[in-house]
């Protein structure tokens, strides 16, 4: 008797997704890899806390203001270090800069610098934490454009053309990370019952 054929299981994680496409630059280091990576981890943990933002006792706000001049969410505050922290220690980046921050944010002096640029909007729609809406994250990522040493304004001030990759985060009914790095835009699910994001939108 023939033995039934058993399907292959079509799961991709992002991981595995992003090693794939570096795979197909023989001059690929893995520092974008890891840098994505890093925003799927940061898209995780603040996710955590959205999706238990009641139970949290994160909603509210801290009482300030960010250079928009609007007012700084529990929230807001927690996705702004959140993404800061798994940032600034890999070596990776040049420089940071986010919507929170009137200053370019740089590499701590005892962390090693790197020739990308991370720009973010931690948590944007901040507004509608209160009220259960769909909020995200933004991001960006450039080459620097100084030689070495730590990261400048110039670096943090260029033209969308010459973004090296770009995307966002959604936290809702289900958290999504979208992205792209030049070669197509690519959709990931977060699945909450093995904690993965999946390849949903190819």
């Amino acid at each position: 008797m023939t033995a039934a054929r058993v399907p292959e299981p079509k799961i991709t994680t992002i991981e595995r997704f992003i090693l794939d496409q570096q795979q197909q630059h023989v001059d690929a280091t893995g520092t974008l890899t890891g840098i994505l990576y890093d925003m799927a981890l940061a898209a995780k943990i603040i996710a955590g806390k959205t999706t238990r933002a009641g139970l949290a006792e994160i909603l509210g706000s801290t009482g300030e203001e960010n250079v928009q001049g609007e007012v700084v969410q529990k929230l807001d505050h927690y996705a702004q270090r959140t993404i800061f922290r798994l940032n600034d220690h890999t070596g990776r980046l040049a420089v940071m800069a986010s919507e929170e921050e009137a200053d370019i944010i740089p590499i701590p002096a005892h962390f090693p610098v790197g020739k990308y640029v991370l720009l973010y909007d931690p948590l944007d729609g901040s507004s509608n934490i209160d009220y259960n809406i769909s909020i995200g994250t933004i991001f960006a990522i450039y080459r620097r454009r100084s030689e070495s040493g730590p990261g400048t304004l110039a670096d943090v001030l260029q033209p969308g053309r010459d973004l090296v990759a770009a995307g966002y985060i959604i936290y809702g009914s289900s958290t999504m990370m979208v992205y792209s790095a030049g070669q197509g835009v690519h959709g990931f699910t977060l699945d909450p019952n093995i904690g993965e994001f999946l390849l949903s939108h190819p």
